[in-house]
């Protein structure tokens, strides 16, 4: 029963249609959604994170959203904020007496508010960013492996990301701290499961309607707006791939099928997430992707 969980969560991996089940989930249980996405939370970065925003009417009801659009472009926004925002959020709407549900794909945020991992804001080492700079992509991928295991391949994007994640990681070794004072999350957790050939293909499909639908130009929007293409860079797998592209480092069919690879290895990595979540501990109740919307609601609310 609904009564005993505090949080539902609906995941899965990209293209997987989890904004269109929790924005139809949400219509029907007169809740709201807050977002599990890491790139989601910066502004104008619309089709390139696939945000799907038209995803949030059902009915011709807007379904409130939280914790979507709320950076600059150009922002470091980090696991640390999350939790931070996601809370202040998540008690704002149990106080009204909803049960929020989680939406997203980036499974550390996930883990960072239902299992209430102890984090801090980590400050800059200017001294081990001076050691590290002259490093390649695959020594500090070495050094970063020495910290932790890598389920998460995105800091390893750029070196600056992965500078950051030894930062990080460096950061902790060295000190501990007193967990947060954060309410118990009790989630039911749903993810959206699709086969691996027919994930792949949705994942191709998606990645030429985006390309023909204005991708490209967001990111040039991006450029003139004065977000460096080592900040664009940053943000990883299209928007790394769309500055080198207009930079003319590569071609458009080169954009296509490189981004098209590395969507389908980041989606590769999302199941690897979502499998060691359930080795820990985490169950997760997998729902049919090609159930039509009817039927797919049905079953959830059936375990609510």
């Amino acid at each position: 029963m609904l009564k005993d969980y505090n949080l539902i969560v609906i995941t899965g991996a990209t293209a997987g249609s989890k904004t269109s089940v929790a924005a139809h989930l949400a219509y029907d249980l007169k809740t709201e959604i807050i977002s599990a996405d890491s790139r989601q939370v910066y502004k104008t970065m619309n089709i390139g994170t696939g945000k799907d925003l038209e995803d949030y009417e059902v009915n011709g009801v807007k379904i409130p959203y939280h914790l979507i659009d709320i950076c600059e472009p150009g922002y470091k926004y980090n696991v640390y904020e999350y939790k931070r925002d996601f809370f202040k959020v998540y008690s704002s709407l149990r106080e009204r007496g909803i049960v929020p549900i989680l939406c997203g794909g980036t499974g550390l945020y996930i883990n960072a508010v239902i299992n209430n991992y102890e984090l801090v804001k980590v400050p800059v080492n200017e001294k081990l960013r001076a050691e590290l700079k002259s490093k390649s992509i695959q020594e500090l991928e070495v050094i970063l492996r020495k910290y932790k295991d890598l389920h998460n391949n995105s800091d390893l994007d750029t070196t600056k990301r992965a500078i950051r994640a030894i930062e990080i990681a460096e950061y902790y070794s060295r000190n501990s701290f007193v967990g947060d004072n954060y309410p118990e999350i009790k989630p039911i957790i749903f993810g959206i499961y699709f086969e691996r050939e027919q994930r792949r293909a949705r994942i191709t499909e998606r990645l030429k309607f985006r390309l023909e639908n204005g991708m490209i130009e967001e990111a040039q929007a991006m450029l003139e707006a004065g977000i460096s293409h080592q900040d664009l860079e940053y943000y990883g797998l299209e928007y790394k791939f769309l500055s080198w592209y207009l930079k003319g480092d590569i071609t458009y069919d080169e954009l296509f099928t490189q981004l098209n690879t590395a969507i389908h290895q980041f989606s590769k990595r999302q199941m690897t997430w979502f499998r060691k979540m359930e080795k820990e501990g985490s169950e997760i109740i997998w729902i049919d992707g090609n159930l039509d919307m009817e039927s797919k609601l049905k079953l959830i609310k059936s375990y609510l």
